[in-house]
């Protein structure tokens, strides 16, 4: 008889259309292109899998360029890395009860700082890999992006935190004063339960996790946050922004991410 590792309901959910407003969209090299962001990949595995059913390892990584060339407008000396990685996907425990895929993916990193530019580009180069690796599992994991006429990409609303950003200073710190214009009162959420506001207990939850970060580590996270949920500059805090299941979901994804070991 053949067992399966997927329920019926994690079935469902992978054979399910992908929602519109979880796609992103980049111009390159004069086309339009459609992706997943890693941290909304990671958010999907965690609930389709359950946060303790998969795991992610990095099998293969190499850096295969490192070199000078000049940056921006300015044509400031810098450097220029890639990196390609190979990272395995396995989902369920134990011999005979597991899946396992494998993807492959390539990072690039610019920088003027080395180091920067190798850790961007390792960074990157992982991301693409697991990706890659989650898509053979289905639609939610952007499979459906794969067919030119994404006949399995579902028409939503949207949300606004979709479009695309640009990049802000990160470097304040994470309190709790009021910053203008927050956008948390809950009213806005209507059908998208990514919108749906948190219970001030969970919120304090992720705010104590987020103090007891290394201070580096802390400050790339709140440029991170700022860049990807549109923080203006003049917002003193991102704290009372940290207030709707979306953003629970992409900070868990985020450290999810911080702590995966490089094999």
């Amino acid at each position: 008889m053949t067992t399966t590792v997927f329920s019926a309901e994690q079935i469902a959910a992978l054979s399910a259309p992908l929602d519109r407003a979880k796609v992103q969209t980049r111009s390159q090299a004069g086309r339009s292109l459609t992706y997943l962001e890693g941290w909304q990949a990671i958010a999907e595995a965690n609930r389709i899998f359950g946060f303790d059913g998969w795991q992610r390892q990095t099998v293969a990584l190499r850096c295969v360029n490192q070199s000078e060339r000049t940056i921006g407008r300015d044509q400031k000396p810098g450097w220029g890395v890639t990196y390609t990685a190979r990272v395995r996907i396995t989902v369920g425990e134990g011999a005979g009860s597991q899946v396992i895929r494998e993807g492959s993916g390539a990072g690039h990193g610019i920088d003027a700082d080395l180091g920067q530019a190798h850790e961007s580009a390792l960074k990157e180069a992982e991301t693409d890999a697991m990706k890659r690796a989650l898509m053979t599992f289905g639609n939610p994991f952007g499979l459906a992006l794969y067919d030119k006429q994404q006949r399995q990409v579902t028409h939503s609303e949207g949300d606004s935190s979709q479009a695309p950003t640009s990049a802000s200073n990160g470097t304040r710190s994470i309190q709790r004063r009021p910053s203008p214009t927050a956008p948390c009162s809950g009213r806005e959420a209507g059908d998208d339960s990514s919108l749906m506001p948190l219970d001030p207990a969970t919120t304090g939850k992720i705010l104590v996790t987020l103090r007891g970060l290394p201070r580096p580590v802390l400050e790339d996270f709140t440029k991170a946050f700022r860049k990807r949920f549109q923080v203006p500059q003049e917002a003193t805090s991102i704290a009372d922004r940290i207030c709707q299941k979306r953003h629970h979901d992409w900070i868990e994804a985020y450290l999810v991410q911080q702590r995966q070991p490089v094999s």
